[in-house]
């Protein structure tokens, strides 16, 4: 018997239910769902959380395509100010049922992401949770946020040029 895992936004599929034709399915998290993973994922909000799920059945596992939609705001790394996200999230997945360990699975390049299948539950929902986590951007920055002795990118580019040193503040 596999433990039982909770997630904030748990959608159960039974994987047995998943045929070699595409199986859609549309998830959309609650507001308390978004709430508790607003926390989970450290963000100031999540406003909302939704997938469009495809499921499918191979001779290797149960392929997940689809994607995640997002958006809320993120706590800026320096600041702690606000900063806006909105995220488009493609998935890719392999379940794969449990595989006795020293066995090795060939993976063709599209099946890089491959997960292990325990049990009879596809938990959509924390898939769905799980790319939203992968797609945040580790350090958000609020516009016009300064940190002392960092520079942009465009302030390197402009210190850089020959001209610098004629230019007048």
């Amino acid at each position: 018997m596999t433990p039982e895992i909770i997630s904030e936004f748990s959608r159960p599929f039974r994987a047995h239910d998943v045929g070699s034709h595409n199986r859609q399915q549309m998830i959309e998290a609650e507001p308390h769902e978004r709430a508790a993973l607003a926390d989970r994922f450290f963000l100031l909000d999540l406003d909302r959380l939704t997938a469009a799920i495809e499921l499918r059945r191979e001779a290797i596992g149960i392929r997940v395509t689809g994607q995640v939609h997002a958006s809320g705001n993120q706590p800026c790394a320096l600041s702690g100010e606000p900063v806006p996200f909105l995220i488009t999230e493609k998935l890719k997945l392999l379940l794969v049922p449990g595989v006795p360990e020293g066995t090795e699975i060939e993976l063709a390049e599209p099946d890089l992401d491959a997960e292990p299948l325990l049990g009879d539950i596809i938990d959509m929902g924390e898939i769905a949770a799980q790319a939203l986590a992968l797609a945040l951007d580790p350090y958000p920055r609020a516009k016009g946020v300064k940190v002392p002795g960092v520079i942009t990118e465009e302030e390197a580019r402009a210190a850089s040029s020959p001209f610098a040193g004629l230019k007048k503040d």
